[in-house]
């Protein structure tokens, strides 16, 4: 039996809780400063295990046995497996889309539909609609978002900036749907309603939102049109000369979506789009199939749409440019990203297990005397826990959890604290680049949420406006008083 009572483990200390953090920060810092934009490629999962071993030790001077961490680790690596899953699937996806047509098709339309001078905000609003319709940001991303940052290639348009609007309209969508699951488990965590919780949740992401349109609209007015319209003409003749390009391309998108809002579940939807696009690639791109495969044969063309799946596909034009934007794809190119994810799990199981995110969460309290400050110390938790377990369901659940008493004890409605898990429990995991979400981002958008975030106007603007809110008492609602407590004191 490895179980044993609470007692026999020593409650760790302030200092001991923030070592591994301050550990990791040091870490990743060098990370950085060492392998600059390589860091994500290895770097970055060496400073979480280092890290995790600092945990590891801690909990070792607490009396906890192995067998008790590694259980926890386990358990903590557990959660993440639903993700991980579907990020294989998308890579899969991904490879055969391109194959297919469907995201060459997608960025020729962009090409032609959209003005440098409003793309940005555009972006932002595109992958905002698409997300409130299906509850998903990674399936917005990975399929609107990545046409558009082909889309902002073809124009000369900065990537992070494009990027930083598809996430910001992603999030917002995703926040903002009751299709989405975080949208789901903040409320169920803070015992609200689901529509209670969204419309509370307008108040704070619909100015945020709204700010970053502005900007979005702002940026692209400053645009240098580098890109001319004969350039933009010879990306799409290129586009057609490589592909069969219709309207037809579009279906396995359409397919998509429409099982995304429908609610059928993320990773056999996403792998039946996977398969779908290889389907339309036999029927619609025979000619580049033959092309990339080296000859023409059923045998040939089942391998080129299997290796598609697995390892992505290399497209050849004679455009630097556009064959960088074609290329790409399979499940192997999501490897490093499992990997990371792999890493940062078992690093926020080992903190989770051993009680040092309970013991932060617990220090941090003590220092919320008045509401702003809850709810201020509310946002930075769920932040902090995003940077350590690395998932947004660990940084809604947890904080949920540990601060749900105190929102009750101080007469909040729990609608402000379902709010506050969201504006920064779910927003902020983009952000960070061993987050599930920011790598996930990380490997379908091809940036790194470091360069991302500073655009990402939406998912950091959001938590600055709860956080005025929280000190000026706008719109903070209050618990209405219990019928029996009312009896009780009369």
């Amino acid at each position: 039996m490895h179980n044993r009572s609470l007692s026999a483990f020593k409650e760790p200390t302030l200092l001991q809780a923030a070592l591994p953090l301050v550990v990791l920060i040091i870490a990743l810092a060098t990370s950085v400063y060492l392998f600059g934009e390589d860091s994500s490629y290895g770097p970055n999962q060496i400073a979480l295990w280092v890290a995790g071993g600092v945990a590891v030790i801690i909990g070792f001077v607490n009396n906890y046995r192995w067998e008790d961490i590694e259980e926890g680790i386990k358990e903590g690596i557990s959660v993440a497996l639903g993700a991980l899953l579907i990020i294989l699937a998308v890579g899969s996806l991904i490879g055969t889309w391109l194959l297919s047509g469907t995201v060459p098709t997608m960025i020729y339309f962009g090409l032609e539909l959209l003005s440098p001078s409003w793309f940005y905000a555009a972006s932002a609003l595109i992958c905002g609609i698409i997300a409130l319709a299906i509850g998903s940001s990674w399936t917005t991303a990975a399929t609107i978002g990545v046409a558009l940052m082909g889309v902002a290639a073809g124009m000369g348009l900065s990537p992070a900036i494009t990027a930083g609007a598809v996430v910001s309209g992603a999030y917002f969508g995703d926040k903002m749907s009751p299709l989405s699951d975080t949208t789901n488990l903040a409320p169920a965590v803070a015992g609200t309603e689901l529509f209670a919780h969204i419309r509370y949740m307008a108040y704070t992401a619909g100015p945020a939102y709204i700010i970053a349109l502005i900007i979005f609209t702002l940026l692209g007015l400053n645009v240098d049109g580098s890109a001319t319209a004969l350039q933009l003409e010879t990306m799409q003749l290129e586009l057609n000369n490589a592909y069969n390009i219709g309207w037809e391309m579009l279906i396995p998108l359409v397919v998509l979506l429409a099982l995304a809002a429908t609610r059928k579940p993320a990773l056999p939807t996403v792998f039946f789009g996977a398969l779908l696009g290889g389907v339309w690639a036999v029927f619609f791109q025979p000619d580049l199939i033959t092309q990339l495969a080296g000859e023409d044969s059923g045998i040939a063309t089942l391998k080129m749409v299997w290796l598609a799946m697995t390892d992505g596909i290399a497209v050849e034009t004679g455009s630097e440019q556009l064959d960088s934007l074609l290329s790409g794809g399979g499940m192997s190119s999501m490897l490093n990203t499992v990997w990371l994810i792999l890493s940062a799990m078992a690093f926020g199981a080992v903190v989770e297990k051993i009680g040092l995110l309970e013991r932060l969460i617990s220090g941090v309290l003590g220092f919320a005397k008045s509401t702003g400050n809850l709810i201020t110390a509310t946002l930075f938790t769920c932040f902090g826990a995003n940077l350590l377990t690395a998932d947004q369901y660990m940084a809604i659940v947890i904080p949920g959890r540990m601060f749900r008493e105190e929102y009750e004890r101080r007469g909040l409605d729990p609608r402000v604290l379902s709010r506050t898990l969201e504006d920064s429990g779910t927003l902020t995991s983009a952000l960070i680049p061993w987050n599930t979400c920011g790598a996930f981002m990380m490997a379908t958008l091809a940036i790194s949420p470091l360069e991302y975030a500073p655009f990402a106007f939406f998912n950091w603007l959001t938590p600055l406006v709860a956080m005025f809110y929280g000190y000026t008492g706008i719109k903070i609602l209050r618990r209405e008083p219990n019928v029996q407590q009312q009896a009780a004191t009369a």
